[in-house]
């Protein structure tokens, strides 16, 4: 990576990260190994990261985690599991913990940010450098949902390839079980395994369909004895065993109210009755509960994939996945085996 894109990407970072909401930039903090708030679980690791360097609250490092990761170079099947299974992760209170990267680590993230948990990202570069560029506003999102940025190396450093390669034994640290959600052969993946199963902790892989170059080394971590998570259930079990049987759901289900982009100084929209308390949402949360009422309405019409859904009503696939993702949470829609979305009955 050149000097000058490097300086461009932190440029772009500091921009991202002072907007007018944020009040004053991150918090910055250097901890070491001595430091109350280090992360005790890295002190197992044979190679105990000198310092660590973090921006957001740090206090998520010492919180209950499981690492999400896989291929950079992720079909959807892959893009789906990472985002799905973050999801219900976070949605038990559950840091999830990934690299940043483009592919599954990103929709990792993602899937945590959608339930409204936190989130750390471990990168192979300088905390205050953003990288992949692509990656900007998701970086903006994890900070201001409270979530952090963290590596062992110095502000302002570049991404380097070997970088990359070491994080993994911090990102397998930091969590009590590794998920793999997809990763070809080779892969870096398996040194976070390696590093994951070094430390005593638990393996998950999410199981490939058997002629997908992506997720031959995933089969191959299942057949050396990973555990198998073949649906939500298995991965709740799973969930159960190694965090204890008190996780509860941090997701309350969805309050549905059927509502108009505008509404009316008396409360009425469109013949509903509406509270005082929607009456006063701002104009874009009105519209985003309008289209989750109109998704809603799709659905249980006639199942819908994601980007079935987001052709009908003219919207970004991402803006309809944060929705269908609630609304799955709060069990108000169900994920069909072919991937269309329906209305649970009842």
């Amino acid at each position: 990576m050149g000097a000058v894109r490097h300086k461009e990407s932190r440029a772009l970072y500091e921009d991202v990260i002072s907007e007018p909401h944020k009040k004053e930039l991150p918090e910055r903090s250097e901890l070491l190994p001595a430091s109350p708030l280090y992360p005790r679980q890295l002190l197992e690791l044979a190679d105990v990261p000198g310092k660590l360097y973090t921006l957001g609250d740090i206090r998520v490092l010492n919180t209950s985690a499981i690492a999400i990761v896989g291929a950079r170079k992720a079909t959807s099947y892959g893009l789906e599991c990472a985002r799905r299974f973050a999801c219900k992760a976070a949605a038990l209170g559950i840091t999830v913990v990934s690299g940043g990267a483009i592919g599954c680590d990103m929709a990792a993230h993602q899937g945590a940010l959608d339930a409204g948990g936190k989130t750390v990202v471990v990168l192979g570069s300088g905390a205050d450098v953003v990288y992949p560029l692509r990656a900007r506003s998701l970086f903006k999102e994890v900070l201001v949902a409270g979530g952090v940025l963290l590596s062992e190396a110095p502000w302002g450093s570049a991404p380097l390839a070997w970088a990359f390669s070491k994080r993994n034994r911090i990102i397998a640290a930091l969590a009590r079980a590794t998920l793999i959600v997809e990763a070809g052969l080779p892969s870096g993946t398996f040194q976070t395994a390696d590093h994951t199963l070094a430390l005593g902790n638990e393996v998950l892989v999410v199981p490939g369909p058997i002629f997908s170059k992506e997720s031959k080394g995933s089969n191959r971590l299942l057949v050396q004895g990973a555990l198998p998570i073949v649906n939500d259930d298995s991965f709740e079990d799973a969930l159960k065993q190694i965090f204890g049987s008190s996780l509860e759901q941090a997701m309350p289900p969805v309050n549905e109210i059927p509502l108009s982009p505008t509404v009316p100084a008396d409360g009425s929209v469109g013949g509903f009755e509406v509270s005082e308390e929607a009456a006063s949402l701002k104009p874009q949360e009105i519209i985003l509960r309008q289209l989750r009422e109109h998704i809603l309405k799709d659905v249980r019409a006639n199942p819908m994939t994601i980007y079935e859904l987001a052709r009908a009503r003219g919207k970004e696939v991402m803006e309809v996945v944060r929705i269908v993702t609630k609304l799955e949470i709060g069990g108000q829609v169900i994920r069909l085996r072919d991937g269309r979305y329906m209305a649970k009955p009842g």
